[in-house]
């Protein structure tokens, strides 16, 4: 190791994990933000790009309290990223959608994080991708442990 390189915690997996997780973590949010935006927006706006969803299916699929979600919303709305609107077969409930604007900026920040793994990835193989899915999906983690810094 060169006097340069920070010491790697490579002496166990879940510090190693951790180490190039948070690496990673900081890739992403620069890949992001060239788009304006954040980690949990793209995944927001992912969430939308199929169609209109109830707001009760965006809290599933980003497994967060109603409150975050509202607070969200209020920002990616504000910028024009998304449409709120009454469901008219039952008006207590609120339908999401996605603007063009909103499709832009996802097109753009997909485009980065695919520069991103790109690079992240570029030394494992088609296989060691596909294997490396496989191993992170059988990790025992859960999203009530999930922290998110946003």
């Amino acid at each position: 190791m060169a006097p340069s390189e920070p010491a790697e915690p490579h002496y166990r997996p879940a510090f190693l994990l951790a180490y190039h997780g948070g690496i990673t973590e900081s890739l992403i949010r620069r890949a992001v933000g060239t788009a304006g935006l954040s980690p949990r927006h793209v995944a927001t706006l992912q969430l939308l790009s199929d169609g209109p969803v109830s707001q009760k299916a965006l809290i599933d699929g980003l497994g967060v309290d109603p409150s975050v979600l509202v607070a969200l919303l209020n920002g990616l709305e504000k910028d024009d990223l998304i449409h709120r609107r009454r469901d008219p077969a039952d008006r207590r409930r609120h339908i999401v959608d996605i603007t063009p604007e909103g499709k832009a900026r996802l097109r753009k920040a997909d485009s980065a994080l695919d520069t991103v793994e790109q690079e992240l990835f570029a030394d494992l193989s088609e296989r060691e991708r596909t294997t490396l899915r496989t191993l992170l999906g059988k990790l025992r983690t859960s999203p009530e442990d999930f922290t998110c810094g946003e």
